[in-house]
């Protein structure tokens, strides 16, 4: 638990700052969507902003320097500066298994947090946008991580393949949880769906596996 509010604290931030940018460009997202003749409910911009505060707190985790956002909130300036260059490059050999079996309390919580850190990468863009896929939160949650696992070479952060298809299996689950949940409750599913102006959901009922 301690480990997971570390975390948590670390996100706050960037969190803080998408949460602020969601609700400066929300009167440009009504009017483009009113151009359109569409519609955004309360429960749809509910969903969409808890997935813009995700994206930015996962920005903080894996954009910058470990521990950045931590140590300026303790009153400190970071010691592990930009741009340093991990020339061993990505680490490619798989571990997954061999970690899973053996590895300690803090290496099974990594595992476990590199997939669950994704799951809304699968989940919310195929709860809030049209015609979602299994495929697409794949390559939603795959290349994020790809292009996440690269900027980390700059950053004198660790890299490797095994941090990749975790996340991307993070993001597949977050899409079948979303396909249970829309064939369990696919009325209420719907409604996270923009409407057109005159109330009929534009979006479907259930995705296509």
């Amino acid at each position: 638990m301690d480990w997971t509010l570390d975390y948590l604290r670390e996100m706050l931030p960037c969190a803080l700052l998408a949460a602020a940018g969601f609700f400066a460009l929300l009167p440009v997202r009504k009017k483009r969507l009113a151009r359109l003749g569409l519609l955004s409910r309360r429960r749809r911009e509910g969903a969409l902003f808890l997935f813009v505060l995700f994206c930015g707190g996962l920005m903080a985790l894996t954009l910058f320097p470990a521990g950045f956002w931590g140590t300026l909130l303790d009153g400190r300036l970071p010691e592990r500066g930009w741009f340093a260059w991990r020339g061993g490059g990505m680490e490619l050999r798989l571990t997954l298994l061999e970690d899973a079996a053996q590895g300690g309390a803090w290496t099974r919580f990594l595992l476990l947090g590199n997939a669950l850190m994704f799951v809304p990468i699968g989940f919310f863009p195929a709860l809030l946008w049209r015609r979602g896929r299994w495929w697409k939160s794949a390559l939603a949650a795959g290349g994020a991580s790809l292009l996440i696992e690269l900027w980390q070479l700059f950053i004198d952060r660790s890299s490797d393949i095994n941090d990749l298809i975790l996340n991307t299996l993070g993001g597949l689950l977050g899409f079948w949880l979303y396909w249970l949940l829309a064939r369990l409750l696919p009325d209420r599913i719907g409604r996270f769906q923009v409407e057109e102006q005159h109330g009929r959901e534009t979006g479907n009922s259930g995705p296509a596996a």
